[in-house]
């Protein structure tokens, strides 16, 4: 498996109500020389999250202890847009973060997430402020995020809402699958398909 299975995840959340978060501030490019996909969550944010002198900046959510093992990430409004870099979900993915949900995605961006095993979970912008609000009210209230049923709920009210999603991302999602997982899991069908063509 290129990443681990993603079924359901229910977590408490840190809230990131910044509209246009950019792909630049996720993972700024001086951090982009690496070619593998680890060691790039401690610099998740980096220039958010710490000062010039490299201690942390504590009203940053992501160093609030109230937050500390979320694995859920709600942002604002146009979350990655900016440039292309796979890396910015890669530093998702290694900081411990296994989804976001915001009101609106850069398109990219969201599908970089889902061919790494972040699930991007696009809600209404009523839905997004319910969330904010919840997590702002109690910061260990949970949320669950169910892939089969495509549906994400605040836990204490019972307030839910569906997402959409491409069914062939989800099955790789829920099976652990990249793209290339996906092909070696259908070689024998790939195999007997060429046999059947023409040369």
């Amino acid at each position: 498996m290129a990443y681990d299975k993603f079924v359901t995840l229910k977590s408490s959340a840190v809230p990131l109500p910044i509209e246009n978060v950019d792909t630049d501030q996720i993972i700024p490019a001086r951090f982009l020389k690496a070619t593998e996909r680890v060691g790039f969550g401690d610099n998740f944010f980096r220039d958010w999250r710490y000062n010039a002198d490299g201690t942390p900046k504590t009203d940053f959510p992501l160093n609030k202890e109230i937050y500390a093992g979320s694995k859920i990430l709600v942002g604002g409004r146009n979350f990655g847009s900016g440039s292309s870099r796979e890396h910015a979900a890669w530093a998702v993915y290694d900081y411990g973060l296994r989804c976001v949900i915001s009101s609106a995605f850069a398109d990219i961006f969201k599908n970089n997430c889902l061919n790494i095993g972040v699930l991007p979970v696009q809600v209404s912008a009523s839905f997004a402020d319910l969330l904010f609000d919840a997590i702002f009210a109690d910061p260990k209230t949970e949320i669950k995020v169910d892939l089969p049923s495509q549906t994400v709920t605040l836990l204490s009210t019972g307030a839910s809402e569906k997402f959409d999603i491409n069914p062939y991302k989800k099955d790789n999602m829920l099976n652990g699958f990249d793209d290339i997982d996906y092909l070696k899991n259908i070689e024998e069908e790939i195999t007997t398909f060429a046999q059947t063509r023409p040369f």
